[in-house]
C-alpha cells in the first residue's frame, strides 16, 4: 500500500499519524524509503520503511461509512469471552498488534465486559485503556469531533452492547426452561398407562 503526503494513517499501538512527507535514506550503504509519520497524539515523528508497511501494519485511517460500522460492533450484543487469562491476553495481544480498529473494538468490548464482574490485572487495564484511546482518537480525527465526544458515544454504545448480551443470555435459558418443562410430562405418560394395565 503506498501512501500520499498528507494522508491519515494508522501506526498500530502508536495510533493516528499523518504522513509528512517522504524520502529516501541510505543506512549502511542501502538506500531506502522511509514514510516520515507524525503521531497525533504526542507529535512524535516515526520512520517507517515503504518496504516494511505491510510488516508493520500500517494502514489508512477508517471512512465516514466505517465509523457506522464500527458502532454497529461495538453495540451489536457479541463478546468474546475466554474464561482463561493466558489464552484473553494472548488473544487480545495478538489483535492490538494487527492494528485493525475491529480488532481493537473486540479487545474494548471483551475486556470492558470483563471488567464490570471483576478487577482487570494492571496489563489488561491498560490494554483496555489503550484500546478506547486508539479507538476514540482515530473516529475523533475521522469525524472531526472532540474526543470527549466520541467517548461518550463509544461508552453508550458498548452499553447497548452489555443490554443486548443480558437479552440473548435471558432469552437463552428461558428457552432452556421452557424445554425442560415440555419434555418432563412426555416422561412421564407412559409411566401412568403402565399401571393403569
Amino acid at each position: 500500500m503506498t501512501f500520499q503526503v498528507g494522508d491519515k494513517v494508522i501506526y498500530p499501538n502508536h495510533g493516528l499519524g499523518i504522513v509528512e512527507k517522504v524520502e529516501e535514506k541510505t543506512i549502511l550503504g542501502t538506500t531506502c524509503g522511509f514514510f516520515h509519520l507524525r503521531i497525533v497524539a504526542n507529535e512524535t515523528t516515526v520512520l517507517v520503511p515503504v518496504s516494511n508497511v505491510d510488516g508493520v501494519g500500517l494502514r489508512k485511517a477508517i471512512t465516514d461509512e466505517e465509523v457506522e460500522r464500527l458502532f454497529s460492533l461495538l453495540s451489536n450484543g457479541k463478546i468474546d469471552n475466554h474464561q482463561n487469562w493466558k489464552g484473553r491476553f494472548k488473544d487480545n495481544s495478538d489483535k492490538m498488534r494487527t492494528g485493525s480498529i475491529y480488532d481493537m473494538a473486540d479487545v474494548l468490548k471483551s475486556l470492558t465486559f470483563l471488567s464490570k464482574s471483576k478487577s482487570l490485572s494492571f496489563r489488561e487495564k491498560r490494554m483496555l485503556d489503550r484500546a478506547k484511546a486508539l479507538i476514540v482518537s482515530e473516529i475523533s480525527e475521522v469525524m472531526r469531533e472532540k474526543a470527549g465526544e466520541i467517548e461518550d458515544r463509544v461508552d453508550r454504545a458498548l452499553e447497548r452492547c452489555f443490554m443486548v448480551k443480558a437479552r440473548n443470555v435471558a432469552r437463552a435459558s428461558a428457552r432452556k426452561v421452557a424445554k425442560a418443562t415440555t419434555a418432563k410430562p412426555a416422561a412421564v405418560a407412559p409411566r401412568r398407562a403402565a399401571r393403569a394395565s
